[in-house]
């Protein structure tokens, strides 16, 4: 019972490998002009969001050498996020090359690409969003029952 009152999370090493993962995918893709490549982190992350199977994710858990608990933990919630921009994203610059549209093919893999670079590093973007989107959301509320 107490397991089902916890919040759903993702060891940090496991958020940083489907990254790492994204980031590669699309620098391949732009170096070999195989743009098909992008099908990859898009697949996984549809998966992930729609089944909540993330393969990139769960192949990477076979590698943790500690138990899963014992690592920093994302909230799985802001990942499923954070995987929606990054598949809207990675399916628009897919599409994109499909139909020879290169500038905006480059734009929406570009952003995919500085996003998981910058949560990298530190800061995530998606996050940074999330939160703007949920305190506007209750702002709003809140101005709606004082009228």
């Amino acid at each position: 019972m107490a397991d089902r009152l916890k919040p759903k999370s993702i060891p940090r090493p496991l958020v940083k490998t489907n990254q790492a993962f994204i980031v590669i995918s699309v620098l391949l893709s732009w170096f070999t002009g195989a743009h098909w490549i992008l099908a990859l982190p898009l697949a996984a992350g549809i998966s992930g969001l729609v089944f909540s199977y993330n393969p990139v994710i769960k192949l990477a858990g076979l590698f943790l050498r500690q138990e899963r608990s014992s690592y920093l933990q994302e909230d799985w919630d802001q990942q499923q996020f954070n995987q929606s921009i990054a598949v809207v994203c990675l399916a628009g610059g897919l599409i994109s090359y499909l139909a020879g549209w290169t500038i905006a093919a480059t734009v929406f893999t570009a952003m995919v690409a500085i996003a998981a670079t910058v949560a990298l590093l530190g800061f995530c973007i998606g996050c940074f969003i999330h939160y703007q989107w949920k305190m506007y959301t209750y702002r709003r509320r809140q101005a709606a029952s004082h009228k």
